[in-house]
């Protein structure tokens, strides 16, 4: 029968389990520490501020490796924030060279920080840009604004837009349409769907007018254009303002315009037509341009954050693919990057990171269909079973397992949460592995931690116990133990067949 890993999240924040404590990482007394210590006090100080760490004196006297590890759990407790300095802290974190260690605590987390910050700023500028653009939508439709409208997630504040009022059929039928769809078309309605949609409303009073009177249609014409180009600006044009001629209206939008909006392309195209002579150029800035200008913007914001993103997923493949344990989190990624920006932010968010760590667990070689499996009506026994992908639901999440971080720290090192109880992981205990919930002991986390090595077997990964140096993850006679690599007393110590017994092969999750 196969036996199950029980995947640790060292990222168990993102399930609700609770983290580690760092304390209890800390070394028995200074001596032990200093051996692995290569960074000075303020070097380490410098690196906790990054993720707000307020450092002791014995998290001062951990070594590097195990001060990196205590670096990660701020970065991984502080989410998206830090999702940068979490990736490279956990790529640290399997290194088992010393040099690494040190280089992410001298300069590696101030770089990825750096990268956190510019992703932290891009994403509040299009925050702030669409709260700004509803009250573009407000001025152009005349809608009065208030903090609650302004207030409203999209597809509220597109309701509130629908059942105003002042909204023309063109209008509430495009609302009614975004409404019908997904998030995108909501942020494309606000951003210019409404107000396109208002033109229409207005083309088709201008057309009825028309018919009676000419002159009128054309000033109400111009009137609309300027209070759209103004809106965009997020200025609501005077009687006075909008009596200028189009080179002035212009410079006064220019003049009042709000800071935040100097650096935009909007701004930079509106000082373009007024440096033209030729009056033609003011009237397709305020007919078209504006409008254009505004768009460019709106994507180029975009871009800027989907760019920021592919990058991450990037990196999260690349530190994926150097654990060699994470196959399905490299897959998932790949995925995501050859789809849309919108597939690549959905791979990003922390759930969906956590759940592409699923693994299945089987032997290297030998007992074909049978996997690591747990039975909670055993009491978290783990063993051989056969389970495939038309086996039951709850047999499938009984034989996925979350591959993490090790609990307890050691560089190379990963633990095993059960995808069907969070919270428990794969653990040895008197040499017997079960699947046990976490108490969050400095010796639970040792014993939920297994160190990969390249399989003994010649193929496939094996993972030797952190707790019991020398003795891996083996399944003998369908049962989990610790086995000794060097032979024993113990019956599953048997040197026949162990390397066989001793290597696993990390495939695709039963469940997903």
């Amino acid at each position: 029968m196969t036996r199950g890993l029980v995947t640790a999240t060292a990222l168990a924040a993102v399930t609700g389990v609770a983290a580690p404590l760092i304390v209890v990482a800390t070394p028995t007394g200074a001596v032990a520490a200093a051996a692995g210590i290569g960074t000075d006090d303020k070097q380490r100080v410098d690196a906790a501020a990054v993720v707000r760490l307020d450092p002791s004196p014995d998290v001062l006297l951990l070594s590097d490796h195990d001060f990196v590890f205590a670096l990660w759990q701020k970065a991984r407790d502080g989410g998206a924030t830090f999702e940068s300095v979490r990736l490279a802290a956990e790529t640290a974190m399997a290194s088992r060279r010393d040099a690494d260690h040190v280089a992410f605590i001298v300069t590696g987390i101030h770089t990825a920080y750096a990268v956190d910050k510019q992703r932290e700023k891009d994403k509040a500028d299009a925050a702030r840009a669409a709260r700004l653009a509803k009250a573009q939508v407000l001025i152009v439709v005349g809608i009065p604004s208030t903090p609650d409208l302004l207030d409203l997630g999209d597809d509220n504040f597109i309701r509130a837009v629908m059942r105003h009022a002042a909204s023309g059929p063109e209008v509430r039928a495009a609302a009614a349409k975004a409404l019908a769809e997904d998030a995108p078309a909501w942020h494309a309605f606000i951003i210019s769907g409404a107000r396109d949609a208002h033109q229409r409303d207005v083309d088709r009073e201008l057309r009825e007018l028309a018919e009676k009177d000419a002159a009128e249609a054309a000033r109400r014409k111009e009137l609309a254009a300027r209070t759209n180009a103004a809106a965009l600006f997020r200025i609501t044009p005077s009687a006075a303002m909008l009596a200028l001629a189009d080179d002035n209206f212009i410079r006064e939008l220019l003049r009042i315009a709000p800071a935040d909006t100097q650096s935009s392309e909007l701004y930079a195209a509106g000082r373009r037509a007024v440096l033209s002579s030729d009056p033609a150029v003011w009237k397709a800035y305020l007919h078209t341009g504006a409008e254009a200008a505004y768009k460019q913007d709106d994507e180029a914001r975009r871009k800027k954050i989907a760019e920021a993103d592919r990058l991450l997923a990037l990196q999260v493949q690349a530190a994926a693919e150097k654990t060699g344990v994470h196959p399905n989190l490299v897959a998932e990624a790949k995925k995501a990057l050859a789809g849309t920006d919108e597939d690549v932010a959905e791979f990003l968010k922390e759930a969906n990171q956590y759940r592409a760590k699923r693994q299945t667990l089987a032997p290297a070689a030998g007992h074909p269909g049978f996997v690591v499996r747990q039975s909670s009506t055993d009491e978290g026994e783990v063993f051989l079973a056969p389970v495939s992908a038309t086996s039951p639901q709850a047999d499938r999440e009984d034989a996925t397992w979350v591959v993490v971080p090790g609990l307890g720290g050691e560089a190379g090192c990963y633990s095993f949460e059960s995808s069907r109880k969070p919270g428990h992981y794969l653990a040895q205990h008197e040499l017997r592995v079960r699947m046990t919930a976490s108490d969050d002991s400095a010796q639970f986390r040792k014993d939920a931690t297994w160190c990969a090595k390249p399989g003994l077997s010649g193929s496939g990964t094996s993972f030797e116990s952190a707790a019991q140096p020398g003795r891996f993850l083996r399944q003998h006679w369908g049962d989990l133990f610790a086995g000794a690599a060097s032979g024993g007393s113990n019956r599953f110590d048997t040197a026949t067949d162990f390397g066989q017994d001793a290597s696993w092969k990390i495939s695709d999750p039963l469940a997903r």
